[in-house]
């Protein structure tokens, strides 16, 4: 069975010790201790699998709430009709928030091109008035 630091997941994942500690706190990984007191955090391939989801769904704007669930249903038994559905709750109610927000990053990169085309015609006239002041004084 492997077994990983939290350096080592650290560097794999490009995230901080820190970050790592939080989800283990919030219960997204479990890492079993070792060492005196405890104070050493070993993480199974089941952790390590668990932070990468994890990481994904955070790239992919999950809560951490969401993906707590989702992590659950990955763990459980998958032919339960209740978890399946939950699960497909999850990722339509995600789907149409992301799609909203493509709506609205669409928008206003329509917007932006207006304002760039409007500056650079107001550009390109100031440029053509100084070239013909210029003109004339000479």
């Amino acid at each position: 069975m492997t077994q990983y630091t939290i350096t080592e997941l650290a560097h794999e994942f490009d995230v901080t010790p820190r970050a790592i500690r939080f989800y283990e706190d919030q219960g997204l990984v479990a890492p079993s201790r070792e060492g005196a007191g405890g104070l050493k955090r070993v993480f199974s391939g089941r952790d390590r699998t668990r932070l990468r989801l994890t990481l994904r769904g955070k790239r992919l704007g999950f809560t951490l709430s969401e993906i707590r669930t989702l992590l659950d249903l990955y763990d459980s038994p998958t032919d339960t009709l209740p978890q399946l559905q939950a699960f497909l709750d999850t990722v339509v109610r995600h789907r149409e928030i992301l799609e909203r927000q493509r709506a609205d990053l669409d928008a206003t990169l329509e917007d932006l091109a207006q304002y760039e085309m409007q500056a650079r015609e107001l550009l390109a006239l100031a440029d053509a008035r100084d070239a013909e002041s210029a003109d004339v004084k000479k």
